[in-house]
């Protein structure tokens, strides 16, 4: 069966996304689910594991997932559907919040409307590790019905009001505003919310709206073509956003991309914000929120701190270990893929883990991207201090810092064979700066002495190689950047 399981799911153009494919992944899923589970959903059907099935509002979504909700039901599974196209976070949360065995997704998340995809979220809420999509991969085979006696049952059910009743309250919690009868309160601040015409429409800017936010809603009707654009989430995709909060019509702007895991954002002085500041600001603000609170204690004693760590993936940005050092905590470095950012989360107790493209997650609400989650709780410490003005702070204290990438055409069966021969040819001096070190968490990172790094990585998708350069000013990026194809460009 030709489907392959990437670093999030399993995705393919429109032609290749077959009913037939997709009923294999069902059946794959549900012999997994039958093999390592024992069932821990509510018993609304005959079946003893429960799973979620959502989709985005791409076209043939919908119908996609009643398919893999048949060929679930008629291996044992119950399977719960929402009642229209949901954000993945949502989903994966439902997940969480209704004890099921895992969840199936149909999205190809910021893809251009040509593709379409199924990610699969196991029991945890957190993204599938390789040694499941490869289980999965392994039991890709046409369904098998059992007896209908034995089939499960399927229901559709709300998923977004008990997502809404708990990003409240978690938000709440989470920004210090825990006591008894406070909330989240963005009265008097404006947001402009692009939904890109993907799943985050109606919800995003509704949880804004209930915390008390004017909203200003952009791209809010379902368009599966997406206005005929990848909605994915950055500078070049977000003109109207920008206009809008630099003219003055919006104190702030977010983005979602096609299912809602990643988020872009806005503000009237630096426009369009990169995903690396903002994981720096959202860091610095969760850190502060979460230093010891008053007691209700008659004596008056402080909370301990509940501070954390933060995980980073390998071409994320330095400057979340300067916020992080400045805070006493410490920041922990994975591979690219959010996977094994929930991972890491897990095993370092993490309050917050995320990626340079625009994806995070928050300890104690979910170990994987949401976007709708990370606008709530951008808004809200906007709403305590204007986000530019806090960019400005960790600017002032830590100093300017610019990444950007480039690709270097490179053929699949290639990627190896050049990463391999990469290793001996990693040269004393980049750009005339001394290599400190090479990290190997995922490709070659070079460290220089200057405090800027180079790295050089396979793309997980494309056949691409992917150069990344961090330094404190662009000239000096786009030094590094010349330098690392002047490296890979002769070992292709």
């Amino acid at each position: 069966m030709d489907i392959e399981f990437g670093t999030d799911g399993w995705r393919t153009t429109v032609d290749e996304f077959t009913t037939p494919r997709i009923r294999a992944v069902g059946q794959a899923v549900a012999d997994y689910l039958q093999e390592t589970t024992t069932g821990g959903g509510p018993e609304f059907g005959e079946g003893d594991l429960a799973v979620a099935v959502g989709y985005d509002p791409r076209e043939g979504s919908r119908e996609a997932a009643e398919e893999l909700a048949r060929v679930l039901c008629a291996n044992g599974v119950d399977a719960h559907l929402p009642e229209r196209d949901t954000p993945t976070p949502v989903v994966a949360w439902t997940v969480t919040d209704r004890n099921l065995d895992g969840a199936l997704q149909v999205t190809a998340s910021h893809n251009p409307p040509a593709y379409n995809g199924i990610k699969f979220v196991p029991g945890d809420g957190a993204p599938a590790l390789p040694e499941v999509t490869d289980r999965l991969a392994e039991n890709l085979r046409e369904p098998e019905p059992l007896d209908e006696a034995e089939w499960g049952s399927v229901e559709e059910s709300d998923f977004l009001e008990p997502y809404f009743e708990h990003a409240l309250e978690f938000a709440a919690d989470a920004t210090g505003r825990d006591a008894p009868g406070e909330g989240v309160d963005l009265s008097g601040v404006t947001v402009a919310h692009d939904a890109m015409h993907g799943s985050g429409r109606g919800v995003t800017d509704e949880l804004l709206s209930r915390a008390g936010a004017d909203v200003v809603r952009l791209r809010g009707e379902r368009d599966p073509e997406f206005g005929g654009e990848s909605p994915e989430p950055g500078a070049d995709h977000l003109g109207e956003l920008m206009d809008r909060v630099e003219g003055g019509d919006a104190d702030l702007g977010v983005a979602n991309d096609g299912d809602s895991d990643r988020i872009g954002v806005v503000t009237p002085d630096r426009g369009y914000v990169s995903p690396n500041w903002l994981f720096a600001a959202l860091y610095d603000y969760l850190l502060e929120s979460e230093a010891p609170r008053a007691s209700d204690s008659a004596s008056g004693e402080r909370s301990e701190p509940r501070a954390g760590d933060a995980i980073r993936t390998v071409s994320t940005t330095f400057l979340i270990d300067h916020v992080a050092e400045a805070h006493g905590q410490a920041v922990h470095e994975t591979p690219v893929g959010f996977k094994w950012v929930g991972k890491a989360m897990a095993d370092h107790d993490a309050l917050v883990g995320g990626e340079e493209s625009g994806g995070f997650g928050v300890r104690g609400h979910l170990r994987n991207k949401d976007g709708v989650m990370v606008a709530l709780l951008v808004a809200a410490a906007h709403a305590e201090e204007p986000l530019d003005d806090r960019l400005d702070r960790i600017r002032d204290e830590h100093g300017d810092i610019v990444q950007d990438r480039v690709s270097v055409d490179c053929p699949d069966d290639r990627k190896a064979a050049v990463v391999d021969t990469l290793e001996d040819e990693i040269p004393d001096r980049v750009a005339g700066t001394e290599v400190d070190r090479v990290g190997t968490a995922d490709g070659f990172k070079l460290l220089l002495a200057d405090g800027s790094w180079l790295l050089v990585r396979p793309s997980g998708t494309e056949p691409k190689l992917r150069v990344y350069a961090e330094a404190g000013d662009r000239d000096r990026v786009e030094e590094l950047l010349a330098a690392g194809r002047d490296i890979v460009e002769p070992l292709i």
